[in-house]
């Protein structure tokens, strides 16, 4: 198990330091800690605090947010994109971008679909917020902690009534497209979404998909309040959520990532 180390302890860490919120299995951040234990990479786990200033962080690499990943001296890393590409150069295999251009351009290209604004984990979280947001006043006043930390996050990421509206077509709809290269890919002999072995969107779909449906206590003990939060109840997108998704999320978890989760 990776250990827990703080800010002033990380500053003086050798190799790799991943900074990520504790205690919550934020998608981002589990993507990222599973292309390095994808890769075997040691790291140290840093700890975020998820809404709040964390001051010694900032100071520290200039952000506030979670995922940092932090390779020796050099600027933490805090995008998807560079984060993979971080983990590729410091252990090029196994290889979790493919090499031949197409294949590349279709892994970066649905991991956007996930990971990128406008995707699966932006989506999921403007719904998660409107749950709280669209609440009435005599349900949850505001200026109650909870609603002021979440209208202060919505502000953040974009959230507003329509976008929180337009969110489960949109996420419906990214569904829809991975359950039919999933599909095909099946109909060919395979258990990947591209080629025939593991890539970077078979892990960022693998802890994206906590957010429609967690995997179950035994393997991610995560906060039970939380639990109702990421289990996705929207009609359509649970129509688009198809099982062949959930069933190849746990096969990369079983081969390829830990088990149970580290929060």
């Amino acid at each position: 198990m990776a250990k827990w180390i703080d800010v002033e302890s990380a500053r003086r860490h050798p190799g790799l330091r991943l900074v990520l919120t504790a205690g919550v299995p934020g998608p981002w951040g589990q993507a990222a800690k599973s292309l390095f234990d994808a890769k075997r990479i040691p790291y140290a786990r840093v700890r975020q605090a998820g809404g709040e200033s964390n001051e010694a962080l900032v100071a520290w690499t200039g952000h506030s947010n979670a995922p940092q990943a932090v390779w020796e001296d050099e600027p933490a890393r805090t995008g998807w994109s560079e984060i993979i590409e971080l983990a590729e150069r410091i252990a090029p295999e196994p290889a979790l971008l493919p090499s031949e251009p197409a294949r590349r351009a279709d892994v970066v290209g649905l991991c956007q679909l996930i990971a990128g604004p406008e995707g699966i984990g932006w989506q999921r979280r403007l719904m998660i917020f409107h749950e709280v947001l669209d609440l009435p006043e005599s349900a949850m006043p505001a200026n109650a902690p909870v609603r002021v930390l979440v209208a202060g996050m919505g502000e953040r990421y974009g959230y507003s009534r329509e976008a929180a509206e337009a969110a489960p077509a949109r996420t419906a709809a990214i569904l829809g497209l991975l359950g039919e290269r999933l599909e095909r890919q099946q109909q060919r002999g395979s258990r990947y979404f591209v080629g025939d072995s593991l890539t970077a969107l078979d892990i960022y779909w693998a802890a994206f998909s906590a957010m429609l449906e967690p995997l179950p206590p035994a393997l991610c003990a995560m906060p039970e309040s939380l639990r109702p939060q990421y289990t996705v109840r929207d009609p359509r997108v649970r129509a688009a959520a198809k099982p062949l998704l959930f069933e190849q999320r746990d096969f990369v978890y079983r081969q390829h990532l830990v088990l149970p989760v580290e929060l």
